[in-house]
Formats: C-alpha cells, structure tokens, sequence
C-alpha cells in the first residue's frame, strides 16, 4: 500500500468507524503520546533503561503503526498529499545529504 491508499484508508475509517476526525490539536496532542509510548519501548528494549514486565508484551510495530495512523489523519485533515511531501522530502534528503553522509567519519 502507497502513502496515498494509505491516506484513503485512514478516511474511510473514519467515516465508517470514527464517526469524524479528532480536531488538529487534539490529534498532535494524540500523536506526542503514541511517540511517547514508541519512546518507551525503544529506550527500555533497545537502551539502557531496564525493561520491565509490562513493557516485555508491547509490540513496537503496533505502536509504530499508532504513529502513522494519527499522522495519515492530520495530513487528511490539513489538506496535506503526504505521497507528494514524502516523494519530495526523499529527493531533497538525497540531494543535500549523500556527499554529507559520505564523508561523515562517524559512520564509518
């Protein structure tokens, strides 16, 4: 599925199953805490926080998809064709950054 069907999907659940969008706000506010809790899990399964029970059953890829789907909703709501901005964000960052990457000590 493209950016674009993804886009389609998230409004078409919405329609039959949300009953409307939360307002801008309410979603940014809905979006800080699914990266909140993506943070959480990254910082205990992946950093040096330990990792309690609870967080042992949390499923990263679930919360990821939390993220995208409150993002697919404000693109939907502003107006935003996130296709178009992805496919131009990508060939901005592939432009500006190849030589910067490429030279970059640190990742070698």
């Amino acid at each position: 599925m493209n950016i674009q069907n993804a886009q389609k999907a998230v409004d078409e659940w919405i329609q039959n199953h949300g009953v409307r969008y939360f307002n801008e706000l309410t979603n940014m506010a809905q979006l800080t805490e699914e990266v909140g809790e993506v943070a959480r899990i990254i910082a205990r399964r992946y950093g040096e926080q330990s990792e309690k029970a609870s967080d042992k059953e949390k499923d990263l890829g679930e919360e990821l998809a939390d993220v995208l789907f409150v993002v697919l909703c404000l693109a939907n709501q502003t107006g935003v064709d996130l296709q178009q901005a992805f496919d131009k964000k990508l060939q901005l960052k592939a432009k500006r950054d190849h030589d910067r990457h490429h030279k970059n000590e640190k990742l070698k």
